[in-house]
């Protein structure tokens, strides 16, 4: 299946004055992509099986699967970094190394949070280490990181000059330990009943938002933007980044299994300390914490506990103020995108700009 975000479709089109391509984003990554996992084949053919299974390429099996056969994903780490390349004037098909690179680097997170969370799914099929064992999972983690810096190579053979590809990777492994730092605290929240929601934001704008932000700044960089502009995409992706992971933190709770490919409110069973649940922690009276606190002491909430969060979640309309905040996320995109990118003949920015409008009504 390939991935075309807010009806981006295939055609030359003129963006300040560079003949750029609007890319179909599985087309554009795909080789590059596929280049980097070729590096797992060797002695351990189980290595790159599991990556391929969970980049959704073979089946449990490790047979290969038909395009559209399974879900890969949003891809919206790769189309971000590729879009903000044709917004600044380069060619979108240009960044493909990059965009692959980035996308390896967020299955490496997934596959390691999938065996810390202990989810038994993942895009409706069972995660890599419910299939193979955690030991292997993090064997394909740790594999999936380091394929993931392979793609800048290909940036170096392109002619980018070396000078910017050490910088893109220097920044791209800053970005890595914001994100296992941003994990760390996460899994410390859990549990916690004194977590404040602003310090969740602030997790969450190292673990989830930094690889937006990377992917819009480093595309944009790529695109031939000097450093004040190049800041104002990282603004943009950031805001990006927090609106899609308080969307994620909605869909935790309320999203449907057709969608999500997870169990009905498999953030509370979990015991996840997302944002609803440290807004209605905010809003409960004393008894009501008391109540939570009980819940939340177990090692797994029980489908009855299940309910009674939900009942609570709705008795203090919590999901009305989450989706005020996302709103409010992606205005904040929609602002600074607006304020970074040229005016005028720019179809890479109108993309840009109905991927935001698309992120902040997704259901899945």
């Amino acid at each position: 299946m390939s991935t075309r975000f807010a009806g981006i479709e295939h055609g030359t089109v003129s963006s300040r004055g560079v003949a750029a391509r609007l890319p179909d984003i599985d087309a554009t990554i795909g080789p590059c992509l596929r280049e980097a996992v070729a590096a797992l084949d060797g002695a351990a053919p189980l290595l790159a099986g599991m990556t391929r299974y969970h980049l959704g390429q073979v089946d449990d099996r490790l047979q290969p699967l038909a395009d559209g056969a399974v879900d890969r994903g949003k891809r919206v780490r790769p189309a971000v970094a590729l879009l903000s390349a044709g917004a600044t004037g380069g060619d979108p098909a240009a960044a493909a190394p990059l965009g692959a690179a980035i996308e390896l680097l967020h299955n490496f997170t997934l596959i390691h949070d999938d065996v810390q969370d202990e989810s038994p799914t993942r895009r409706h099929r069972a995660t890599v280490w419910r299939l193979w064992g955690v030991g292997q999972a993090i064997n394909a983690g740790d594999a999936l990181f380091a394929a993931a810096h392979l793609p800048f190579f290909r940036l170096a053979e392109a002619g980018v000059p070396a000078t910017l590809v050490l910088r893109l990777l220097g920044a791209f492994d800053r970005m890595t330990i914001a994100i296992v730092e941003g994990q760390t605290l996460d899994l410390g929240f859990e549990g916690r009943p004194d977590v404040a929601p602003d310090a969740y934001l602030r997790m969450i704008a190292g673990k989830t938002a930094a690889i937006v932000r990377y992917a819009a700044w480093a595309g944009a960089l790529l695109g031939g933007a000097d450093d004040e502009t190049a800041a104002r995409f990282a603004a943009f992706g950031l805001a990006l980044g927090l609106g899609f992971q308080v969307r994620d933190d909605a869909l935790g709770i309320w999203g449907a299994t057709t969608e999500t490919g997870k169990a009905p409110a498999d953030d509370i069973r979990r015991r996840k300390q997302s944002l609803p649940i440290l807004l209605l922690r905010e809003r409960a009276d004393a008894a009501e914490a008391a109540e939570l606190d009980a819940l939340y002491a177990s090692s797994e909430v029980s489908a009855a506990g299940v309910g009674r969060v939900l009942a609570l979640l709705e008795r203090h309309q919590v999901g009305r103020s989450v989706e005020a905040r996302v709103a409010s996320y992606h205005d904040q995109a929609r602002a600074a995108l607006l304020e970074a990118a040229d005016p005028g003949d720019n179809p890479c920015r109108e993309a840009l700009m109905r991927l935001v409008d698309n992120l902040a009504v997704r259901v899945g």
